[in-house]
């Protein structure tokens, strides 16, 4: 999912609407999500999701990002089903192990909550600028500058990650290791790969700590009398 939660420049509503207005949305349908058991509900929410994905055009991206939920909550799905002996039993396997009609329909309103509830807190911060998100965050919810500044750039490091990592994987499958196969196999493929990305992450951090520091990051916010003032 390379670019994910990029902010996609644009003119449409959710673009002009305002960024608390957008969160509060979002935490809506993430709370719609967990509050209902009805999987019709939780489908047509996600359905909800997507066309606000095409009314901020970035319809693209979010199908993009529901592709890759999908991949991603099969495995708790599979790994789901077997874990609720509650209900009809569908499949008896060895062991004792069954699948029933509950467990499998609590491990689809499992994933289906999941892609509901992360879909749209994405589609908020692909039309919406962290610079006016934090804005907000201070001057509206008046939370300190300091913990909003945090949150937004624990934000912003997440799709510049997601890049270093496609291009290690790249540089693998140029070596001739080969990315493909089930998941086990990616997996342990990706973990060792892990370790590079620590240590670009830790750097990153580091240049951005000493970078704030010189621009008075520590003076930001201060009046003369020392007192806390944006």
């Amino acid at each position: 999912m390379k670019g994910i939660l990029q902010y996609v420049a644009g003119d449409t509503v959710l673009h002009r609407m305002n960024p608390l207005a957008k969160l509060a949305l979002a935490m809506a349908v993430c709370l719609c999500c967990f509050a209902t058991q009805s999987l019709l509900l939780v489908f047509g929410l996600i359905l909800l999701d997507v066309g606000m994905g095409y009314l901020g055009g970035v319809g693209r991206q979010t199908i993009k990002i529901l592709k890759g939920l999908v991949k991603f909550t099969a495995f708790f799905f599979v790994l789901q089903i077997f874990f609720v002996p509650d209900g009809r039993a569908l499949i008896s396997l060895p062991l004792g192990i069954r699948i029933t009609d509950q467990g499998l329909r609590f491990s689809l309103l499992l994933c289906m909550r999941i892609i509901g509830a992360t879909l749209p807190l994405t589609i908020v911060l692909m039309t919406t600028r962290l610079s006016a998100l934090t804005r907000e965050m201070v001057n509206r919810l008046h939370v300190p500058y300091r913990y909003a500044f945090a949150l937004t750039t624990a934000i912003r490091f997440i799709p510049i990650l997601s890049g270093e990592m496609a291009g290690i994987m790249e540089a693998q499958t140029a070596r001739g290791v080969e990315m493909d196969g089930n998941i086990f196999r990616k997996i342990r493929l990706m973990l060792p790969l892990c370790v590079p990305l620590l240590v670009s992450a830790v750097r990153r951090i580091e240049l951005s700590a000493v970078s704030a520091e010189l621009r008075g990051f520590h003076l930001a916010g201060k009046n003369r009398s020392g007192k806390g003032e944006l």
